[in-house]
C-alpha cells in the first residue's frame, strides 16, 4: 500500500481533471470518502479508501456566492471573512442554499469598512458585483451615521456637505444632516468610509462610532450584529 496522498490530487485523477477543479469538487460537497461527505482538499486518503464523485456533479452549476454581513468593529476583512459561517447565519435569511466551502472560496471584501467601523460588509465571488463595487465604486453611494462629539465649526454642515479638501484636491459633493444631537448622516459617493472621521475633524467633532446602514440600494435593515445573509437572485447594488 502506498503513502497516503491529499484527497484533491485523488479526485484530480479520478474525474479527471486539474488539482485547481477536484478542490472545488470537494468544496462544492460533491465527493465522499468511504460514503462520507469529505469536503476538505487537504484531507489524506489512502489507497484501501473508496473515493467517489457524484454523478451530477457539474462546476459550471456551482453559482458564485455574495454575501451581505453587519460587521463588528474592530475587525480587518480578512478576521470579518471567519464570521461567515454556518453559525452566524441570520435565521431570516431567505435564501436557503447551504453554507459550502466552495462559497468561501477566493471571496473578495468590496468597499471594505475600516476597521474602527462596524456595519454593512460585502464579500463575494461574482464578477458582476466585483466589478460593480470596485470599478464602478465611485457611483455607488454609501449611507453612514456617525456618533460625534465636540462642538461644530459655524460653517462646518456646509464644508461637510462640500467645502473640504484632501492633500490639495476637493473631495466631492456629499449629503450630510443630523439625526440627533450627536449623530450625523453622511450619503458619499466617490469618498471612501475611512475619511468621515478625517471630514468631521476639520469641522471640530471626534467620531466615536461609525456605522455603514446601506450600500447602494441594499439597505442593512433588520441584519444582527455579527450575522450574515445571501445576496438574494434580484437584489442589485
Amino acid at each position: 500500500m502506498g503513502e497516503p496522498q491529499r484527497l484533491a490530487k485523488r479526485v484530480a485523477a479520478l474525474v479527471p481533471c486539474s488539482r485547481s477543479e477536484a478542490e472545488q469538487y470537494i468544496e462544492a460537497g460533491w465527493v465522499q470518502v468511504d460514503g462520507v461527505v469529505a469536503d476538505t482538499p487537504q484531507q489524506r486518503v489512502d489507497d484501501a479508501q473508496r473515493v467517489t464523485v457524484d454523478r451530477a456533479a457539474d462546476l459550471s452549476k456551482l453559482a458564485p456566492a455574495t454575501f451581505l454581513l453587519n460587521q463588528p468593529p474592530g475587525l480587518l476583512p480578512g478576521d470579518a471573512i471567519a464570521l461567515l459561517s454556518p453559525a452566524n447565519r441570520w435565521a431570516a435569511d431567505t435564501e436557503r442554499t447551504p453554507l459550502l466551502r466552495a462559497h468561501l472560496r477566493s471571496l473578495q471584501a468590496l468597499m471594505p469598512l475600516p476597521p474602527q467601523a462596524a456595519g454593512l460588509a460585502v464579500f463575494s465571488q461574482h464578477r458582476s458585483v466585483i466589478r460593480k463595487l470596485t470599478e464602478e465604486g465611485a457611483f455607488v453611494e454609501q449611507e453612514l451615521l456617525a456618533q460625534v462629539e465636540g462642538a461644530i465649526a459655524p460653517d462646518g454642515l456646509r464644508r461637510l456637505a462640500h467645502g473640504l479638501a484632501r492633500e490639495g484636491h476637493p473631495l466631492p459633493p456629499a449629503r450630510v444632516s443630523w439625526q440627533s444631537e450627536h449623530r450625523l448622516r453622511f450619503a458619499l459617493k466617490g469618498i471612501e468610509a475611512d475619511l468621515v472621521p478625517w471630514m468631521c475633524a476639520q469641522v471640530g467633532l471626534k467620531v466615536t462610532q461609525l456605522r455603514r446602514i446601506r450600500l447602494g440600494r441594499l439597505p442593512m435593515a433588520g441584519l444582527p450584529a455579527g450575522q450574515w445573509r445571501r445576496l438574494l437572485p434580484g437584489e442589485r447594488f
